[in-house]
């Protein structure tokens, strides 16, 4: 493969405590259909035997993980609860910067999702003239970010203002998309016409890439007709992401964080122990489930 049609290598960082979702065999199966993206998993969980290739896992208790970004950002890092990572995101690239040496991106994301074929999206001309790729049109998504792989970029966070107070803060602040994503989008509010014109005045606005792919419904962020009008029905199929309102329609992901936290509360989630690779897996607000052909 010619260095003009080579795709770029992609680390995502996934630092994760506790036990296993009831769907990760699905996350895991949706992560062995992008098998030029590598997914690196710090986590006291354990190894599951589905793991393909291109899923890495390093052993870590949350408190040997809270002991090396102590370390490696010079800051008390001592949270009681291991969602506190997601404001230390920012800093992935710095903190594990030998780990991702050989890549073109690295990235954060979340578990609560399925991913479809990211390289549609992620396609090395897209991929060519920013330096910070998000799903959504004006803060960083915090369920799939990518950035490339420089030493500026690395060091980002860095810009946030009194970021080291903010990190050493055992509360969740979301720094992810709150305080880091001022950095590269100003004027949110404004017209989007104003804000690409303002954009050239502004060095990390500029080598910013910031698009609505609507991958998280039923949330504050209106679906693509303005409305609220979200869709009921979402479904995986090897590794292709359709939903029951405009099944033509291209996603890289499917983030199900509204369901799972304000409806799947209500239900007895079925784990999904083994996933069947050419099966439908239908995703709505009653839960997760595989779908029969001709259902």
């Amino acid at each position: 493969m010619s260095d003009r049609n080579k795709l770029s290598t992609i680390a995502i960082l996934m630092p994760y405590f506790g036990t296993w979702p009831f769907w990760i065999e699905l996350f895991i199966e949706s992560c062995r259909n992008n098998a030029t993206i590598d997914w690196y998993f710090f986590s006291d969980c354990g190894v599951l035997e589905s793991f393909p290739a291109n899923v890495k896992y390093q052993e870590m208790s949350f408190d040997q993980y809270k002991a090396l970004v102590s370390s490696k950002l010079s800051i008390n890092f001592e949270p009681d609860n291991a969602y506190k990572i997601c404001d230390i995101r920012p800093a992935f690239g710095f903190i594990h910067k030998e780990l991702i040496a050989s890549y073109d991106f690295w990235g954060f994301g979340d578990l609560d999702l399925v991913y479809g074929d990211l390289r549609a999206l992620y396609t090395r001309e897209y991929l060519s003239n920013c330096d910070v790729y998000s799903n959504h049109a004006t803060r960083i998504s915090g369920h799939l970010c990518i950035f490339r792989n420089t030493e500026k970029m690395q060091q980002v966070f860095q810009k946030i203002p009194n970021w080291q107070d903010k990190f050493s803060n055992p509360l969740h602040l979301a720094v992810d998309e709150r305080a880091f994503s001022k950095l590269f989008v100003k004027h949110k509010n404004f017209p989007k016409k104003t804000r690409t014109l303002l954009k050239s005045i502004y060095p990390l606005s500029r080598k910013g890439c910031f698009v609505e792919n609507h991958t998280t419904p039923n949330g504050c962020i209106a679906w693509k007709d303005g409305s609220y009008n979200f869709p009921k029905k979402w479904f995986w199929k090897e590794g292709v992401i359709t939903n029951d309102l405009d099944k033509e329609a291209y996603y890289p992901y499917f983030h199900f964080a509204i369901w799972k936290k304000n409806n799947w509360l209500n239900h007895d989630p079925v784990r999904l122990e083994t996933i069947n690779p050419g099966c439908c897996y239908e995703f709505s607000a009653e839960g997760i489930k595989a779908v029969v052909s001709g259902e």
